[in-house]
């Protein structure tokens, strides 16, 4: 019981009966530390090569997450889902930004945790400004699918905060989304990085993921620094943070794509009050839950939400997470995906398309990218990297994620495995009908090419300036 405080004792009397925002006081602040294009790599969750002591002290004080999961491989549609509590699939926030121009507005239920937070007494900051002492700005990142009035947020500065409590507030960091701007510092030996099995052992590839694990080791000063500005505003003891990614780090297999390494992100949740530090959980959680876990915390009932609390009062544990990938810039494809605590099921709607569509965005962000696909040309891979070459797709995927974690065997047609692909494809034609997916239905072509116009000849030019019109055993892999 050394962990319940009088604190806690407030806290579960305002979540047992939700304040006016005449009656805030005795909350707690919130603040989420939101990380672009991040996976599981930090020391904490086991990567020898990673250089993050302070994300590793805050696990120490924290709950850490072991299987955290975005709705989708990408920015704007995961973003979209977290922000309102709602799978982006059900209400149109599904294809990746999409209505920046056509003035989609949510439906009246789908609402922004600011909007709720504010009626409740909260203020609100997205913070870009921040003091001197840190060194570093956040990046403001919003990226929703649907049309802004610009209201969302009553801040972006740090300094409101101390004068306007219980605040709920996001700083968002860019380091870890490319183009690395760590790239060349040479702070990551090459040599000495453990790659994952489906990225092939080359040069190139190696230069490409310690430049990932050194915009790992940037992040990680940056949210050292934010921690001690926490502690020099005495703001430790009435704050919870939440620090998670906002889908997984963009790598081949990676973001924009459904599998583990483009759906799975780091979770940690630093709360004493409830979460006994240093501990960590192997449950699922979508990123959908940290809203209404959020809400819970704040006082706030909300009924029709698509996630729940996963810790505290009303905390419910998950049996499935469910993913989504739909249009991806000028890649349309629809994929979904549903996980239990050991197997994962992928449903490729369109297995006419390849594993790697060509995405121009990609290919002059990404030389790991362009690098296998010189590879595979050469044919220098093996044969669990040549599969994700293959033109077209299965249309089940199936893999035991306990034995498999890098899903490199598909088990959907082994009679052993029969039972977990009914259930896993049942449960997912039963998630599909009850959120209303929204995913088969074709986007406005004319919408979409005014969406991408001009992208083309752009992308054109960067091509032709890195040498990617060339033949393969000729192509630039260096990206600008």
């Amino acid at each position: 019981m050394k962990h319940v405080t009088l604190f806690t004792v407030s806290l579960l009397v305002l979540v047992m009966h939700p304040a006016s925002a005449a009656d805030a006081a005795g909350k707690p602040n919130i603040l989420w530390l939101i990380i672009e294009d991040v996976g599981g790599d930090f020391g904490c969750y086991g990567n020898a090569d990673a250089r993050t002591p302070n994300l590793d002290r805050l696990a120490r004080q924290s709950r850490l997450y072991r299987n955290a999961y975005a709705t989708a491989p990408i920015c704007s549609a995961s973003r979209s889902a977290f922000m309102t509590g709602r799978y982006q699939t059900s209400f149109g926030a599904h294809n990746h930004r999409s209505h920046r121009e056509d003035g989609y507005k949510r439906p009246d239920n789908v609402r922004l945790i600011t909007e709720r937070l504010r009626e409740t007494g909260y203020f609100t900051a997205n913070i870009r400004a921040l003091p001197a002492a840190p060194g570093f700005e956040g990046s403001g990142k919003t990226d929703w699918n649907f049309a802004q009035d610009g209201n969302e947020f009553e801040s972006d500065q740090w300094s409101d905060l101390n004068a306007h409590q219980p605040f709920y507030a996001q700083v968002n960091f860019s380091q870890t989304h490319r183009r690395y701007q760590m790239a060349g510092h040479n702070r990551t030996d090459p040599a000495k990085v453990i790659l994952p099995p489906y990225l092939a052992d080359d040069p190139i590839i190696r230069a490409d993921w310690s430049a990932y694990l050194d915009e790992l080791a940037s992040l990680d000063e940056k949210v050292g620094a934010l921690l001690k500005l926490i502690d020099r505003e005495k703001w430790r003891e009435n704050t919870v943070i939440f620090l998670f990614g906002d889908n997984g780090r963009e790598d081949f297999r990676g973001k924009y794509y459904a599998y583990e390494q483009g759906l799975h992100v780091p979770l940690v949740v630093r709360w004493p009050a409830l979460l006994l530090p240093g501990s960590t959980s192997n449950d699922l959680v979508s990123l959908l839950d940290v809203y209404a876990t959020t809400l819970a915390l704040a006082g706030v009932k909300v009924e029709g939400l698509d996630g729940w609390p996963f810790f505290g009062l009303g905390a419910m544990r998950r049996e499935f997470v469910f993913g989504a990938r739909d249009r991806i810039d000028e890649s349309t494809d629809r994929v979904r995906t549903v996980r239990d605590a050991r197997f994962k099921y992928v449903r490729n709607f369109q297995p006419q398309r390849p594993y790697l569509p060509p995405m121009p965005y990609i290919e002059v962000t990404n030389p790991t990218y362009n690098r296998m696909r010189q590879l595979f040309a050469q044919g220098a891979l093996n044969p669990v990297q040549a599969k994700f070459m293959a033109p077209h797709r299965p249309m089940e995927e199936l893999y035991d994620l306990q034995v498999d974690p890098f899903e490199l065997r598909n088990l959907a047609a082994d009679p052993a495995s029969s039972d977990a692909l009914d259930r896993l494809r049942t449960r997912l034609h039963i998630w599909i009908e009850e959120t209303h997916d929204q995913g088969e239905t074709p986007e406005d072509p004319a919408v979409v090419e005014q969406l991408l116009s001009g992208r083309a000849e752009r992308f054109a030019r960067i091509r032709k300036d890195m040498g990617l019109d060339q033949p393969a055993g000729e192509i630039q892999t260096k990206a600008p």
